[in-house]
């Protein structure tokens, strides 16, 4: 079967003649096709050096124009005709790229999508076809670095200005569909395949709606309670209103009572408005709920773009897996496709993050040992010893040689007046007990950096709102619940969890079942009841820079 014509782009310059073949060699029938196939490199190459004088000519005036060889190749396979005339396919593009420029992530991205709409609104098709062609190799190439360089980009280093040609792959992906007309279903497939994402669109335009018509401000300071008079009440009833805590209907009635003092009914809206902001539910706006009422709709929204953009990374949903949430602090975990259990957590704090991370849950081990790390007890337990003789015997830990040995060296030998933390030759271990920092409960997650999920002691941290106090680690409060869920669905009768729930014995029991873990960072999503949610960017990812998209900002996507 011949090569198709749109299978050939990208291959001009990889001629047949590469490979040195004598004509004298060849029969002498053959001797007239050698001659044809020497001279086709060289009609190649003219129609290439035109076909790019054509883009070049087009994009003489377009200064976002990158990609001119592969433009050129592609527009002179397809006969120059205008890539984008379905208005299906190009709105779909239009959409994608849209999101990206409004996640703030990219200039150059942005700067295309104005552009775009500026050919579009003057009529300009010709400057148009050519400058989404080249934005849809801008994309393609985006979406491809992502898995290696996307944890830094979308996390506070911007995507680089620059970025290479998409692979040629890609290309060839691309090539393919246009030959048989299917570039909208290319281009489709080139976003996650993820209802959040397409929820997350639905909730940008429903606030951009909002916006163009009135967007007050609210800005009363002091604590406002029930009966506080209000300075600006129209002002606080139509950002709830905007914000769908109060319903259209609810908004006029307020507005037609002439309501001036915070009543029950402003009191119930802004408790909704708290619960869908991970803040603290009491219906008071204080200054965390006076923070986000201030936010103007185009934060909201850049956030909410970034974090449609972040989905991204994220892994499909899988039948089975334990989701944590970090600047929600919240576990998830799903079985079979059946919701089991939610808990919250606490994550590291922001001097100490968590990472992101993609793993397994390998085992579960009972009234674990803690392994303190190096870093923890060179930053926070060495310093109470040396001022506090009494710490490491109150709180039931042990000095022992190394890991790789359990002599235990005697407390009482150490003069931990004069212990320099970072040349201490020795670890420290922690006994199992009420007073271990990892609780009756330690989930084994294979990685590198030594994180894994595990019960606590200090239960009280829980009631608190905002919960990034661990070192790293993540702390799970219905870590015995966790514990049975995964051992039963690994065959462990409940009888014989309880059994070792009972004893104070340390013991590990390996999953046969091994479910998958996810610790991810949205900060803005759309909940199952249809509910837009914000939460506080507790590491600051939300934030560009200008950093390299190389800095990762400790934002590891680890993998088995």
């Amino acid at each position: 079967m011949a090569m198709s014509k749109l299978s050939c782009i990208g291959l001009v310059l990889m001629v047949t003649c590469t490979q040195t073949v004598s004509a004298e060699s060849l029969p002498p029938s053959s001797h007239l096709a050698v001659g044809a196939s020497l001279q086709q490199p060289a009609e190649d190459v003219l129609q290439q050096q035109k076909a790019k004088q054509w883009v070049l000519e087009i994009a003489n005036d377009v200064s976002a124009i990158r990609y001119i060889d592969k433009l050129a190749q592609l527009y002179h396979a397809i006969g120059y005709t205008p890539l984008w005339q379905d208005t299906f396919t190009a709105n779909e593009f239009d959409e994608q790229l849209r999101l990206l420029a409004q996640s703030g992530v990219s200039a150059d991205y942005t700067r295309r999508y104005s552009l775009l709409q500026h050919f579009k609104n003057s009529n300009d098709w010709r400057q148009y076809d050519l400058l989404a062609t080249d934005s849809l190799l801008a994309y393609m190439s985006y979406i491809e670095s992502l898995p290696e360089f996307g944890r830094g980009w979308l996390f506070g280093a911007g995507v680089e200005s620059r970025l290479p040609a998409p692979s040629s792959v890609g290309l060839e992906r691309l090539l393919s569909a246009v030959e048989v007309d299917r570039l909208r279903f290319f281009v489709a497939g080139l976003k996650p395949a993820d209802d959040r994402y397409t929820q997350i669109e639905l909730a940008i335009k429903e606030l951009e709606q909002a916006a163009s018509q009135r967007w007050p401000g609210f800005y009363q300071q002091g604590i406002i309670r029930l009966g506080t008079r209000l300075k600006n009440p129209d002002g606080l009833i139509t950002i709830l209103e905007n914000l769908g805590d109060l319903q259209d209907y609810e908004a006029e009635q307020l507005r037609e009572a002439k309501v001036r003092t915070y009543n029950i009914d402003l009191v119930n809206a802004i408790k909704s408005f708290q619960q869908r902001h991970g803040l603290k539910v009491d219906g008071t706006i204080g200054p965390k709920t006076r923070y986000w009422l201030a936010m103007p709709a185009k934060e909201r929204i850049r956030i909410l773009a970034l974090n449609a953009q972040r989905l991204h990374l994220w892994p499909a949903d899988q039948p089975s897996m334990l989701v944590v949430n970090i600047p929600d602090y919240e576990l998830t975990l799903w079985l079979d496709n059946k919701h089991v259990l939610d808990s919250k957590v606490i994550v590291g704090r922001p001097s100490r993050r968590t990472p992101l991370m993609t793993s397994t849950v390998a085992s579960v081990v009972f009234n674990p040992y803690w392994n303190v790390p190096i870093s923890i007890m060179r930053k926070d337990i060495l310093p109470k010893a040396r001022y506090d003789r009494g710490y490491l015997y109150r709180n039931d830990f042990r000095v022992i040689r190394s890991w790789t040995s359990s002599e235990q060296i005697p407390i009482h030998t150490i003069d931990w007046r004069i212990v320099n933390a970072k040349a201490f030759p020795y670890r420290l271990r922690q006994k199992p007990g009420k007073k271990n920092a990892l609780g009756r409960f330690k989930f084994n997650i294979p990685n590198d950096n030594s994180i894994y999920l595990h019960d606590t002691p200090a239960k009280s941290l829980f009631n608190k709102d905002e919960r990034a106090f661990s070192s790293g680690c993540v702390r799970v409060e219905h870590a015995d619940d966790l514990a049975m869920i995964l051992l039963t669905y690994s065959g462990v009768t409940e009888q014989r969890v309880n059994e070792l729930k009972a004893r104070t014995k340390t013991k590990t029991v390996g999953l046969n079942n091994r479910v998958k873990v996810h610790l991810i960072y949205q900060t803005a999503w759309v909940d199952n009841q249809g509910l837009v949610n914000f939460r506080d960017d507790v590491y600051s990812y939300d934030q560009m820079s200008e950093m390299s998209q190389k800095e990762e900002k400790f934002t590891i996507i680890y993998h088995e």
